[in-house]
């Protein structure tokens, strides 16, 4: 049976709920990913005053998450002569914005990891007792893995303006 067609603000609405809801999960607030998510759907700019309206969301709140949004490098400021309102837009291309959250992600998580792993073992300078043995050789292992996936997430991030990896990843389907 064919289902009927949607609206499309109400998909949109959906959209941006559940991108909220997703960001939340990967450890980024609900109001700056809906932000995104906005502006990623949005044919054209928005201004402060249209996200706050479409998202409900107050001034300050937006604008926090807005300044976020620019430093992540996943949104961007638009001017237009003759209007003094700053307009903002998102990053387009789905890789982009894979790449640049892959290494947002890298240098507040992955990097902090690793300091703690290696202080870890350098406390535990000469392990002696086979406690300490087994401890010095988990959080090696754990430090190998982690560096790992580093040098990964270093190398997808780097990729951006590269078609390499996107078509590598479809030759594994």
């Amino acid at each position: 049976m064919k289902q009927a067609p949607r609206n499309i603000k109400a998909l949109r609405q959906e959209f941006i709920s559940q991108w909220g809801a997703l960001g939340s999960a990967w450890g980024v607030n609900r109001t700056m990913a809906q932000i995104h998510a906005l502006l990623m759907v949005s044919p054209t700019p928005l201004h402060t005053e249209m996200i706050m309206e479409e998202l409900q969301s107050s001034r300050g709140n937006t604008n926090v998450n807005l300044r976020d949004l620019i430093c992540w490098g996943l949104i961007s400021k638009v001017t237009y002569p003759g209007d003094r309102r700053e307009y903002f837009s998102a990053e387009k291309d789905v890789w982009k914005i894979f790449c640049i959250v892959a290494r947002e992600r890298k240098r507040r998580e992955i990097e902090p990891v690793l300091n703690v792993l290696e202080d870890s073992i350098q406390k535990v300078d000469q392990p002696k007792t086979e406690e300490e043995k087994a401890f010095v050789a988990q959080i090696k292992q754990l430090k190998e893995f982690v560096q790992t996936a580093n040098q990964l997430m270093e190398k997808i991030s780097k990729s951006e303006g590269s078609k390499l990896i996107p078509n590598m990843i479809k030759l594994l389907k």
